[in-house]
């Protein structure tokens, strides 16, 4: 039986540093958005598990007999997370073959991950799980990634695999790092069942939080860094990363000597900056900051050589531009999402009137930071008024 009422959390991510030269070898510096995904895990009916995802309106409710008899025909069925496997899960929840909507994809994860974690760590007990998020599907924010992360750290919280940190009257606690290893290991395999080949680094800021180096399949968390202000900006304009990524490479390989200097420029972009955010805890200096805002300008120029900037993120640029504020584009480009460094002599006013303008342009605004804490379990009297309220009316 499981008996306690709480909350887990875990941030999305921006890349600060590196899109497309990454796919190329090169470093990226990928980071913790504090725009969060919550799930809040409760004693449920006897003999029940209940998951609810109103971000995407999935409601859903099993018995727990029906789920150990299905565990137990998906286990001759090959490898963990295998077509099989995924196709009996399908059947099971009604889902039709290739269906990629997120909700059919959500609820594809949640029943693969709690039938295989309880094959390893003993039954899920009867819970009722409902998760809600801060961050919006589909803008390359990780959103996915902290679903898994929040998913994984619940059920091997109840299955008894990791411990329960949080003791009476404390707000919040956070996992061993043996235990978020565990709980990185299980976001990604729910990432595969989701993305089928994901890279590992969102889940893996869902996790460790703060900022991590990716190279060449090597993930390594940064040494302590500090939080940044930033706007996060989605200009909602779709995009295609498949389309984007063909293309930079289509351009590398007609112009390798015009382009790969330009991909060395964006690896040695990462590696300052990585250098400048780790100096930044010991030796707090404003000097960082224009330091930070140049990176922004220089890589944002690189990225719409490599042809992946779009009008929507050049009139980003601008608009900011004109309150003295610099952007880049993050993620794929083409589109979706830009940020914009906001030091901290930045008037209240300017950031007012930055998101005025932005929002004029038909695009959507947060005012946000950048190295938050990853996956955290909270007691729920301690959350906030709008997520205890967005939590409850869902």
């Amino acid at each position: 039986m499981w008996e306690r009422e709480l909350a887990v959390s875990a941030p999305g991510k921006v890349i600060l540093h590196g899109e497309h030269a990454v796919v190329l070898g090169k470093v990226a510096l990928a980071v913790a958005l504090d725009l969060r995904t919550f799930l809040r895990l409760r004693p449920g009916a006897e003999g029940r598990l209940s998951v609810s995802l109103p971000g995407v309106g999935v409601r859903r409710s099993w018995d727990t007999p029906d789920l150990r008899a299905l565990r137990g025909r998906i286990a001759g069925k090959g490898r963990g997370g295998g077509a099989e496997q995924l196709d009996a899960l399908r059947e099971f929840a009604g889902i039709a073959a290739g269906a990629s909507a997120p909700e059919s994809l959500a609820t594809l994860a949640f029943l693969y991950m709690c039938l295989a974690i309880s094959a390893k760590y003993g039954d899920v007990p009867s819970v009722d799980i409902l998760v809600w998020s801060e961050l919006p599907t589909g803008a390359g924010l990780g959103s996915s990634a902290a679903y898994a992360v929040c998913l994984a750290a619940a059920l091997l919280m109840v299955c008894g695999a990791i411990s329960c940190p949080l003791q009476e009257g404390e707000s919040a606690a956070r996992w061993t790092e043996e235990e978020l290893t565990l709980i990185n290991s299980w976001a990604f395999r729910g990432e595969r069942v989701i993305h089928g080949n994901p890279s590992g680094v969102d889940n893996a800021v869902g996790t460790w939080g703060g900022a991590l180096r990716y190279q060449a399949g090597k993930i390594t968390p940064l040494k302590r860094v500090p939080t940044l202000r930033i706007l996060l900006t989605n200009t909602k304009v779709p995009r295609s990363t498949k389309v984007l990524v063909a293309g930079v490479k289509e351009k590398i390989l007609k112009f390798p000597a015009i382009m790969n200097p330009v991909l060395d420029s964006i690896d040695a972009i990462s590696q300052e900056c990585q250098s400048v955010l780790e100096a930044m805890p010991a030796n707090p200096s404003p000097e960082h900051y224009p330091v930070l805002e140049e990176f922004f300008d220089i890589n944002q120029h690189h990225l719409n050589v490599l042809g992946v900037g779009h009008p929507s993120l050049d009139r980003l640029c601008q608009v900011t531009a004109s309150h003295s504020l610099h952007s880049k584009l993050t993620g794929a480009g083409g589109g979706g999402c830009g940020i914009t460094l906001l030091p901290p002599d930045t008037s209240p006013l300017a950031v007012e009137a930055a998101k005025q303008d932005l929002c004029a342009c038909g695009f959507e605004c947060w005012e946000t930071k950048i190295g938050a804490p990853g996956v955290t379990l909270h007691s729920c009297s301690s959350l906030s008024a709008q997520v205890l309220h967005a939590l409850a009316r869902s």
